[in-house]
């Protein structure tokens, strides 16, 4: 884990260089708008934030300050620190990424399990075919469909913001739905592997009844697929929810980061793009070391 943990360091290093070099030969910038700008007005902005600077040396002070976890102002909301807009919209993308994580497993795991138990019969295609649907339908097209569908046919649901638990439903579901299809597609794998394994035969032989084969014996090793696949589950509801939240307008992380590449606010697009890079590289040392704790043949290294 020390060396995982050390390995983070040039790891987040590129991710902050490249990601530096790219905003910078990105065409615009912060103090660039339909209004213009009097060229004194605009060159003492440039000075106060050090933009007049060589680009060497903007990129050593900013890689001086992020070791410092300082961050910086926002270029277009002065009086806020990055810090403070990382905090504030970490909540609510939080709130939505454990909801639609959580939803996937309930959803995904019982589906593939069940898949598994009734191979090549109803329930095994039932499953299968909402699984290709889910991993088919990217989620800036099933979010408009739900909205459409359950919000401004059938009036049950709002169809944006993040206020109430009604809110909530139709943005988890969209965020949850292909993670809940590749759930159910490794759970069945998994499942149908471990079932042809001869101490599961044994099992079933002393005469154990099926229900107490599946969850005793065969479930703890057939999910390991799953937990295996949490790792690129979390990133991939991580970055989905870039187009959820501006889909449904939920005020979170994602919905700061195109903004401010948008608006071309260098320090908030540097700070959410570090954080997530930092936040995804310990949930896949967290599922390594699950997956060691779950199956002992398995070493980390």
């Amino acid at each position: 884990m020390a060396r995982r943990l050390l390995g983070f360091v040039p790891t987040l290093w590129l991710i902050a260089t490249v990601t530096f070099f790219l905003l910078r030969l990105a065409p615009g910038g912060p103090f660039e708008s339909e209004r213009a700008i009097p060229p004194a007005a605009r060159q003492a902005l440039l000075r106060t934030y050090g933009l007049d600077r060589p680009l060497p040396e903007q990129y050593a002070r900013f890689l001086w300050s992020a070791l410092h976890g300082d961050l910086g102002p926002s270029y277009q909301y002065p009086q806020r620190s990055v810090r403070g807009l990382i905090v504030e919209g970490l909540g609510v993308s939080a709130e939505l990424g454990g909801w639609a994580l959580l939803l996937a497993l309930l959803a995904g795991v019982p589906a593939g399990v069940l898949a598994a138990l009734r191979q090549h019969r109803a329930p095994d295609r039932v499953a299968m075919a909402l699984a290709l649907a889910g991993v088919s339908i990217p989620a800036f097209v099933l979010g408009p469909l739900l909205v459409l569908a359950f919000s401004l046919h059938l009036h049950w649901l709002p169809p944006a913001l993040w206020i109430g638990p009604a809110h909530r439903v139709l943005p988890v579901i969209t965020l949850a739905a292909a993670s809940a299809a590749y759930v159910a597609r490794l759970a069945r794998a998994g499942m149908l592997e471990v079932l042809r394994l001869d101490w599961v035969r044994t099992a079933r032989a002393k005469g154990l009844a099926e229900s107490a084969v599946v969850l005793r014996h065969a479930l703890r090793l057939g999910l390991l697929p799953v937990v295996s696949y949490l790792g690129p589950a979390a990133a991939g509801i991580v970055m989905g929810s870039v187009a959820v939240e501006q889909v449904f307008a939920v005020p979170g992380l994602g919905r700061v980061l195109v903004h401010a590449a948008f608006d071309r606010d260098y320090t908030v697009v540097m700070g959410v793009v570090l954080f997530y890079a930092a936040a995804l590289l310990a949930l896949h040392l967290v599922v390594d070391v699950a997956y060691a704790l779950l199956d002992p043949r398995v070493e980390l290294r």
